[in-house]
Order: C-alpha cells, then structure tokens, then sequence
C-alpha cells in the first residue's frame, strides 16, 4: 500500500470515527459500546470510497454517508458471525461481539448499526436518493439477498456454478461496495456510471481475493478463521478455477476498474491505487 492511499484510508477512518463518536455522544452501556466495538479494526474500504467519490464530485458533508456504509457494513459482519450464520469467533483480530459479549447484545447491536445508517443518510445529501439506493444496496435485491444465498449453497446437493457464485457474491459483498462507489455522483445528481463499472470491478476483485485468502492467508494477519470455506466443501471461485487463475481473473478485473475511471484523469489516483490494494493486501 503507497503512503497517500495509507494516509487517505486513515484520514477517512478518522472522519467515520469522529461521526460515530457524534453520533453516540452522551450514550452508555452494553449496546453502545458493542456498536463502537464492532466499527473498530477494519480497513475502512467502503468509507474511503463515498468520500473519494464526493471529493470527485465537489460534493461537501459526505463524513455521514461514509460513515453510514462503515454502520451497515459493521452490523452484517455483526449477524455474519452469529452462531445461527457462520459461527466465528475472530474479526477483524479480536472476538466476535457475541463472544465479548453474548448473542442477545451482538443481535440487537447490528440492529442498531443498520438503523443508525438510516439515520445518518437522512441527515445528509440528497437524503431520499441515499436511503432508497441504500435499502436496495443492503436488502433482498442486494447484500442480505446475497447472503441467504450463501447460506442456500451450504446445503445444496450440487455445489453452485461460477456464474451462480458470481451472482451470489455481487448481493453479498459486491452490492455495499459498489454502493459506496456510486455515493458521491449520486449525491451530486451526476452520472453513476462510470463509478458504477469501478464499483463492479472491484468488488468481484475484492471477493475472489477473500477467496485467494481463504487458501493461503493466515488467520493472524487475515484477522478471521481461514480453510473455512475449503473444510466445508464449499465452491468458491478459487475451488473452480484453480488458485492461479483466479488470481488472474481478479488482475483483470482491478485492470476493468482502473480503466472506468478514466474520465476522472489524473484525479482519480487514488482510486486506481484502492484497486490494486484490493488483490495485494493480506486481510
């Protein structure tokens, strides 16, 4: 990762954080605290895009929007880890919010990170746009679709295709990623477009390098149990394709997504370097 897309990751992080501290301001007890607990650790991807995008777009008080994707991100990684779904123990390197605290808290505190995104959405620009984009982003069409999809697979007596892995993988982690992607332009009532093939690109990268991750990673660096998806049985693109190729497929799509951009010229930068750092970093 260069030093710009470092800092730029951490600047936008502290603009989440800074939001989320606002936002739970004078607030106490169990559920407060798990909701701050479970935004702590993560890369700060989504958060990092709706600003960029604003920034591109000339678009001012976007610190809401980018911190209301880190929320919805945050609550269902929240439910992900539950023991109903893939019963972790470890996220993002330290215990799972059920674990510090129980199942009960761990539920209610992802129901409150989503609603919270909501809340900030509605709080900033283009409120009716956000929210709708949002709850189309992150529900049935979307990430959650993706999601009972996953859980569909795990059972299925014939393991799914590459075309069905593609489609279940573009709701559950493709849909908020290209999400955040799209923020700023639709914020700013501008064309979506060319920030909607980046969002693609990258988000096909990102998930195809979870799977690379998956394979060779290592649980302390990763910041989650690693073999899962392998122990299982599961397909995956790596199962499919062989490691290599799948390495090969996620170059091509981060070339796709540096190649979108260019009626940003030069001013994008720091988005072609986001796309490179998905499919080098190691969690």
């Amino acid at each position: 990762m260069s030093g710009d897309l470092k800092a730029g990751l951490a600047a936008a992080q502290g603009k989440v954080e800074a939001c989320l501290h606002e936002a739970l301001k004078g607030e106490r007890g169990d559920l407060a605290e798990a909701m701050a607990y479970a935004m702590v650790g993560g890369k700060g991807l989504r958060g990092f895009l709706v600003l960029e995008g604003a920034r591109l777009h000339g678009v001012a008080g976007a610190d809401k929007a980018a911190c209301a994707v880190e929320a919805l991100h945050a609550y269902s990684l929240v439910h992900d880890d539950l023991p109903c779904m893939d019963d972790d123990d470890l996220r993002r390197g330290q215990p799972t919010v059920h674990r510090k605290w129980d199942e009960a808290v761990a539920v209610l505190a992802g129901d409150a990170l989503q609603t919270l995104c909501f809340e900030l959405l509605a709080e900033g620009p283009e409120p009716v746009a956000m929210v709708r984009s949002m709850a189309q982003a992150a529900g049935r069409r979307g990430m959650v679709g993706g999601q009972m999809l996953d859980i569909a697979a795990e059972s299925a007596e014939v393991p799914l295709t590459l075309e069905q892995i593609t489609e279940l993988q573009a709701g559950k982690t493709g849909a908020l990623i290209n999400w955040a992607a799209t923020a700023g332009p639709r914020m700013a009532g501008a064309d979506t477009g060319p920030l909607h093939a980046y969002g693609e690109a990258i988000g096909l990268a990102f998930q195809i390098w979870d799977d690379v991750l998956d394979v060779e990673g290592d649980a302390a660096e990763v910041g989650k149990a690693v073999r899962k998806d392998e122990d299982a049985g599961k397909a995956t693109f790596v199962s499919l394709l062989g490691l290599e190729e799948a390495k090969r497929r996620a170059e091509a799509h981060v070339q796709s997504a540096c190649d979108a951009l260019h009626p940003y010229g030069d001013s994008a930068e720091m988005l072609r370097e986001l796309a490179r750092f998905v499919i080098s970093r190691k969690s």
